[in-house]
């Protein structure tokens, strides 16, 4: 080993996915070029409609969200990516904030994740 290297600590660092809901958002009416820019369906009634987003690991957690979403009331899944964790759902704004205190309650009191609040715009 040469003396200019001699003096140095090598660290690796790993980041390991908790078990987390880290954002989980109620955007209510949203102007329709935001459904029609995220490709969601753009056959809804945009003064009462809502757009709900939501961030999870491990990301697999979408999935789940998803399902329980869909299964919550009148929810159009938008969105669920398996690799990134996201998950956007549309639908009045009464169901999407239902579905996403459902998947909080759920993922808090069954599968023991940490837990975001419900926010809004």
């Amino acid at each position: 080993m040469s003396n200019e290297h001699k003096d140095q600590i090598r660290i690796v660092q790993e980041t390991v996915a908790g078990k987390e809901i880290t954002f989980a958002h109620v955007m209510g009416g949203p102007d329709p070029i935001i459904y029609q820019k995220l490709g969601l369906n753009p056959q809804v009634d945009y003064g009462s409609s809502a757009i709900g987003i939501m961030n999870m690991t491990p990301p697999e957690s979408a999935v789940i969200a998803s399902d329980i979403a869909v299964k919550s009331g009148n929810i159009y899944l938008g969105f669920a990516d398996r690799f990134t964790g996201t998950l956007i759902i549309t639908g009045e704004i009464s169901d999407v904030t239902s579905a996403l205190t459902e998947i909080l309650d759920y993922f808090r009191e069954s599968l023991e994740y940490v837990v975001c609040k419900v926010t809004r715009s």
